[in-house]
């Protein structure tokens, strides 16, 4: 057995049976297990580490974080820069992530202008108020990684008549600063302000080269930020944060005369997150990795704004820190340089670079943003974007070479949809403090919308898109390595149903019995023990319908996880009402394989086994 995964698995085991000792020495009283827990889940869920380039449980297991950013309320001034109203909004939000979005982790927004208002100030209620709706998450059984966000640098650099505003930095930062009257000049998307926004390329540049302490500032904050959250959240509360993602979207603002892309993420980004690990372990945070973004515009697919970078001479990052990038398809954005719509393998390129980055920085990786808008222009590009998006997450092999090339699809990669707004369409924001702009569309921030979710008239959430694109089978914990997986969604554009990813003609048995259904196909080596690989199952796969074909064995109906039940369902922690499968395998290093398909009802034995018959042959032929 792997020794990094032994060490967790036994580190697991140790804090589910005597909890973590507090510096005063005192053991805080063990807490009730989330509801629908079963016997492998505290000890799962005691800490997440990055090991041999993938993120593992207290069990050592593989481990996927999918889900949202909650959210992007945080960017506006009706909630105080907090993502809800109340923490009765916040759990309503996070069973609805993870009962009808299918997340199991969220990137949660908070504001440094909020955090610190009055320069060397922090104020403990917006701590508290957050700290609370983190807590709601975590509740739910969804793990959480903060994110001090920022766009723009700051909404005080904007005058209230302006087209745009951003959020991040406090007034009085700004104040520091003396920047021009801002002005973005003949721009039509709001990230044209990044690079050609005076005053927020200057107070970028400011912050980076600390200019009237504003970085020592902020550092100071994070730190007392994450102190706090440690402090008031349970000892089983914050073992589902998993680390910290320092700064949102870094860029330069300008670059001194000389300097590349490539050496101010070397000589001046790198060495920020060098003293934000530093806060992090100061504050408590010593066993969590920063998410750590390199410069915006490395892995930009319109060929004039991308920039050399990637952390290319951070050296190698390891358990501590986590590659994390955002990716949006800036040519589908445009609504010039890309006027059809996605196709599958759209994005396998882009984010097999991904992989590839972190791979060579010894950790994994995480697409911390990616999305695209549902409202404008382009917005009928969003059904097919997402799906090649989300294909792309799931492997790096497009659908039709991945069953002939299933050893190519490398790790599944963790990700975080922009984003899951409860108030999109509701909103009332005076933009820029001016009362004569009430902003309530969309996400009422610079004429986004790209929320995934909303509240009808009765005030339940309710999904702006296809729920068979969000709500999707993942392998969410593998007890061993996974080798290779795919999932055909079948998710609709307009009314056409996508599909992608056939099953061959070659195994005309296995294409009968998923027919018109969505399935999905995981190939893992087990890793010896008697804890089971688990997978989200969707509300599309009720589990009267669902059928499990295996070398574990074959079903159509699973029955409820016992531990002698190799194939089985139960509830997912944190009593939302969402489902799992159970594989259960034995040995170590054994190849196992399990096709996951909702398209029959009480499928023929003989079905079945013709299936698994050539599912066997398939996979002895690919993986020996």
């Amino acid at each position: 057995m792997n020794m990094s995964k032994l060490r967790a698995r036994l580190l697991g085991v140790l804090v589910l049976l005597t909890g973590f000792v507090t510096a005063a020495g005192v053991q805080p009283a063990a807490a009730a297990p989330l509801p629908d827990s079963l016997w492998f889940d505290a000890s799962a869920a005691a800490t997440l580490t990055v090991e041999d380039g993938h993120f593992t449980d207290g069990l050592g297991r593989e481990v996927v974080l999918r889900g949202y950013n909650v959210s992007g309320e945080t960017k506006l001034e009706e909630n105080n820069g907090l993502p809800f109203a109340s923490v009765a909004d916040a759990r309503k939000s996070a069973t609805a992530l993870r009962a009808l979005g299918g997340g199991n982790s969220v990137r949660f927004l908070l504001s440094w202008a909020q955090a610190e208002p009055v320069r060397g100030q922090v104020d403990t209620t917006y701590l508290a108020a957050a700290t609370a709706q983190i807590g709601a998450f975590l509740d739910a059984g969804i793990r959480v990684y903060p994110d001090f966000h920022q766009d723009l640098y700051s909404r005080y650099l904007f005058n209230p008549g302006s087209w745009y505003t951003g959020d991040g930095a406090p007034k009085w930062a700004v104040d520091a600063g003396g920047y021009p009257q801002e002005s973005c000049g003949i721009c039509i998307l709001w990230g044209q302000n990044i690079t050609q926004n005076a005053a927020v390329t200057q107070a970028s540049y400011d912050f980076w080269h600390n200019e009237y302490g504003l970085q020592d500032a902020f550092l100071t904050t994070a730190e007392a930020t994450m102190a706090y959250v440690r402090q008031h959240l349970s000892t089983d509360q914050f073992a589902g944060v998993v680390g910290f993602d320092p700064f949102n979207e870094p860029h330069a603002g300008t670059y001194d005369s000389g300097q590349t892309s490539r050496a101010w993420e070397k000589d001046v980004l790198w060495p920020f997150y060098v003293r934000f690990r530093a806060r992090m372990d100061a504050a408590g945070w010593q066993d969590k990795p920063a998410f750590v973004e390199p410069n915006l515009f490395w892995n930009a697919n319109i060929d004039f704004q991308k920039q050399e970078g990637g952390l290319l001479d951070a050296g190698t990052l390891g358990s501590r820190y986590v590659f994390n990038t955002h990716f949006y398809d800036q040519k589908a954005i445009s609504g010039i340089f890309m006027w059809g719509k996605a196709e599958d393998g759209q994005y396998v390129t882009d984010f097999g670079t991904v992989r590839d980055r972190a791979s060579a920085a010894g950790t994994t990786a995480i697409l911390s943003e990616f999305g695209h808008p549902l409202a404008g222009s382009v917005a009928d590009k969003a059904p097919t974007v997402l799906k090649a998006m989300y294909q792309a997450l799931d492997s790096r092999q497009k659908g039709a070479t991945w069953w002939s090339d299933p050893a190519a699809s490398g790790p599944v990669l963790s990700g975080s949809q922009w984003q899951w707004d409860i108030y999109n369409g509701r909103h009332h924001e005076l933009m820029n403090d001016n009362p004569d702009r009430v902003m309530t569309t969309g996400d009422a921030w610079n004429d986004e919308d790209l929320s995934a979710v909303r509240l009808d008239d009765t005030g339940t959430a309710v999904l702006r898109q296809d729920a068979r694109l969000l709500d999707r089978v993942y392998p969410s914990a593998t007890a061993g390595t996974a080798v290779a997986f795919t999932y055909e969604d079948r998710s609709r554009d307009g009314t056409t149903t996508l599909t992608w990813n056939p099953v061959p003609s070659t195994l005309p048995n296995v294409s009968q019995l998923v027919g018109s259904g969505q399935y999905s196909l995981l190939v893992w080596r087990s890793d010896g023990t008697n804890t089971p690989t688990e997978l989200h199952l969707p509300a599309s796969f009720p589990t009267s319908s669902t059928t499990v074909v295996s070398d574990l064995g074959t079903t159509a109906t699973p029955p409820p996880y016992t531990t002698t039940t190799p194939i089985a369902v139960a509830l997912e922690p944190g009593g939302t009402g969402s489902r799992r499968l159970l594989l259960t395998a034995p040995g170590s290093g054994t190849p196992h394989y399990a096709l996951v398909t909702n398209a029959a009802t009480a499928p023929s034995a003989g079905l079945l086994s013709a299936a698994r018959t050539e599912l066997a042959s398939w996979a002895a032929a690919e993986f020996g």
